[in-house]
């Protein structure tokens, strides 16, 4: 529908490789990786604004988003003054591991034909999830050359939120599970916590209405990941039995393993707060991140 179509384009709209910062394996003379995320496509001269490596065996191109996203759409663009060929082979590939530079994460696309010098082209992702996106060359000695890398996606959204819930045990507030750490060690590190109370709620409010693709919540990692069953995600702009009557996106119902992260589809869901409650159940309801991914300003 209109408003699915808004949301969607609204996604494709901010390139998050501007936001981020680049490395790469080795750099030929003054072409860093910092020029691939320069948002200049192409400009006049020998390789202008395009990162380079040296001629090297495996070279790679690495992106750290600062945050993870989920990723829609990855577009390259080509050197445009000789040696398109450079660029055939590539593996885009997205994750959250640093593990062989991060060239052993997950492989969204490779470019399989050759570029036109010059040109630029787009990859669908499919909304895998990564805070790295690299570019690698494997078994191949080579220069590695790109004159623009673009990463379209949506981010989390509950990082510009506020958070309140319905108590507070000693002092793991409710901001705890919004600050961008999924897990450290120590007891219930950087986590939220009620007391143990009868329907223990937590709710998050974005200060706008978004559309809501993905709720990811990520559980406690040094005890008691039961507690976590039974919770409901609930989302929209009403603050009625302070927002837990919202229409519901999912349902905890089966038990999360300690520390594991899992993602609910939201299908597109509009609305402002974002709640987690556990209804008629007595207990602490402990959050250790709650991450929200959608599109906005529609």
């Amino acid at each position: 529908n209109k408003m699915e179509g808004l949301s969607y384009l609204f996604l494709l709209l901010e390139n998050l490789a501007l936001k981020g910062t680049a490395v790469q394996s080795t750099t030929y003379y003054s072409w860093g990786a910092a020029n691939a995320i320069d948002g200049i496509r192409y400009a006049p001269g020998t390789a202008s604004f395009c990162s380079i490596t040296l001629n090297q065996l495996n070279p790679w191109w690495r992106l750290d988003l600062l945050d993870y996203y989920y990723i829609y759409k990855v577009t390259i663009t080509n050197r445009a003054d000789c040696c398109p060929e450079r660029i055939t082979g590539v593996e885009i590939r997205i994750g959250n591991s640093l593990e062989n530079n991060g060239n052993n994460n997950p492989r969204c696309a490779v470019v399989t034909s050759p570029l036109p010098a010059g040109s630029t082209v787009s990859f669908s992702c499919g909304g895998m999830e990564g805070r790295y996106v690299n570019m690698y060359l494997p078994d191949i000695q080579m220069y590695l050359t790109l004159c623009e890398v673009e990463v379209y996606g949506a981010e989390n959204l509950a990082l510009k939120g506020t958070a309140v819930q319905s108590t507070t045990y000693y002092s793991w507030g409710a901001a705890n599970a919004i600050d961008g750490i999924r897990y450290a060690p120590g007891t219930a590190s950087f986590c939220s916590i009620t007391l143990n109370q009868l329907n223990p709620w937590w709710r998050l409010d974005l200060l706008d209405y978004y559309c809501i693709y993905k709720v990811t919540i990520t559980n406690r990692a040094d005890c008691c990941p039961e507690r976590m069953t039974g919770v409901e995600i609930r989302i929209g702009n009403s603050l009625e039995n302070n927002g837990n009557n919202n229409p519901r996106c999912a349902v905890v119902t089966s038990p999360l393993p300690a520390g594991g992260t899992v993602s609910f589809s939201c299908g597109r869901m509009e609305g402002r707060y974002v709640n987690m409650y556990l209804p008629n159940i007595q207990t602490h309801l402990t959050l250790c991140e709650v991450e929200v991914y959608g599109a906005g300003n529609f």
